[in-house]
């Protein structure tokens, strides 16, 4: 099993603590789709996602971002 992501924890943190600005602006810059997926398995399970709908929206489409391949862009 993996371990738990040291940022998912940290952006949960934010959430609770209301500065949901600063979580947003995290989710933004989220190193891979795996911590992404952890952060919302962490928010699902304590009921927290649904309250932030901003934040529900945002790990969705940042998933999606990540998950697409990359473009070339020639040098």
């Amino acid at each position: 099993m993996s371990r738990q992501s040291v940022w998912a924890t940290k952006v949960a943190a934010l959430i609770k603590g209301n500065n949901s600005q600063a979580a947003l602006a995290q989710i933004k810059v989220a190193p891979t789709v795996k911590d992404l997926q952890q952060l919302r398995a962490l928010m699902t399970a304590d009921g927290s996602l649904l309250k932030h709908r901003l934040i529900d929206e945002a790990t969705r489409d940042q998933i999606v971002a990540l998950s697409a391949p990359r473009l070339h862009r020639s040098p």
